[in-house]
């Protein structure tokens, strides 16, 4: 059916309560947890889900009589979301429900959004291909253009590896990428990069549906192609804002945990825009979404996830990302994907 303004003002609405109202709901849960404190290590995780799961909700109640909506996909996604969020309401609620493992004191409901988060993903995923070919594509989650596709995830690897060379140069490390690599234990964990990524997929497409998939059109037809991905970026990096105050760092250094979140998702917003203007393929920022937030622990020399939290960080490193950043992933907004008048990604329902 032809989408009307009334239908999309509400589709709009409802994206915005679920992606940012719940989102900072939750993110009063996570200053709350970390007062006690708690494992958080849900909180991120579940976070991921709640973009997408926004476009869905919108979507079912605009759209739920058009035989060309993947329902059972999107009822799938949706009660992995609230699971997932009831796991981390109910990790505060009773934080002293633990479970042992590796001889360490785990969360138990850390560990059940893990087995929630693959087993949706994989079920997710059966139901998608279920829906048909015709369902994946008038929602947007078909996969097209193979080569223009695989292009654009081979150019992000040389750009992240590349940044990270230099950013340990610059701390005085210059041969420390060549050491990573040298190491056996690397290759083993990118061996199984491809794997995980099916058991996982459901968080960073709920990230993706909801960013580039939705809300980048909305944002380019209103403020151009180049202004429209930028203001996303700000709008994603303070989506994180909780969890940059209260995971991600401690409030002392929240500020500049923001400020950092906000260069990196428009920068990598502006390389993930390119992509997917390019490919048509929501998939190609979705595996690139992936590869940015698993090698992190590669570069990083640790493949712990704790890696993640509690960093530290001063004002003096924020010129450097900029300019890092900036030259490598910024410089993308010279494409000729962001030249073109009448090249504003449509979403794709009918």
């Amino acid at each position: 059916m032809t989408q009307t303004n009334e239908s999309n003002k509400k589709q709009l609405i409802i994206f915005l309560l679920i992606a940012y109202g719940v989102t900072y709901v939750m993110g009063l849960l996570t200053w709350y947890g970390s007062t006690i404190p708690v494992e958080m290590s849900i909180f991120p995780n579940a976070q991921m889900f709640y973009p997408a799961a926004g476009v869905m909700l919108a979507y079912l109640l605009t759209s739920w009589s058009d035989s060309l909506l993947p329902r059972w996909f999107y009822l799938c996604f949706l009660l992995v979301t609230v699971l997932m969020l009831s796991f981390c309401v109910l990790s505060v609620a009773a934080p002293e429900q633990t479970v042992t493992l590796y001889g360490m004191a785990v969360s138990v409901w850390a560990v059940l959004g893990q087995y929630v988060s693959i087993g949706g993903s994989v079920l997710c995923l059966v139901l998608l291909l279920l829906s048909g070919k015709k369902r994946r594509s008038a929602y947007g989650l078909g996969w097209k253009n193979w080569k223009s596709s695989l292009i654009c995830i081979a150019a992000f690897l040389p750009l992240y590896f590349g940044r990270a060379a230099i950013a340990y140069a610059m701390d005085g490390q210059p041969g420390m990428i060549l050491e990573i690599f040298k190491n056996p234990g690397t290759w083993t964990y990118l061996l199984f990069l491809p794997v995980n990524f099916f058991l996982s997929c459901a968080a960073f497409l709920g990230e993706e549906y909801g960013w580039r998939y939705y809300l980048q059109p909305i944002l380019q037809k209103r403020y151009g192609l180049r202004g429209g991905v930028a203001i996303l970026g700000v709008a994603w990096g303070l989506w994180h804002i909780f969890l940059d105050f209260f995971y991600y760092t401690t409030p002392d250094m929240g500020l500049i945990m923001t400020i950092s979140q906000i260069i990196t998702c428009v920068t990598l917003g502006i390389f993930f825009a390119w992509a997917y203007m390019k490919t048509q393929n929501i998939w190609v920022p979705v595996i690139i979404h992936y590869l940015n937030n698993n090698l992190a622990l590669v570069v990083a020399n640790n493949y712990s996830t704790e890696v993640l939290e509690n960093q530290q960080l001063t004002w003096s490193m924020i010129p450097a990302a900029l300019l890092l950043d900036g030259l490598l992933f910024g410089l993308f907004f010279l494409a000729k994907e962001f030249r073109k008048s009448d090249n504003v990604m449509e979403n794709d329902t009918p």
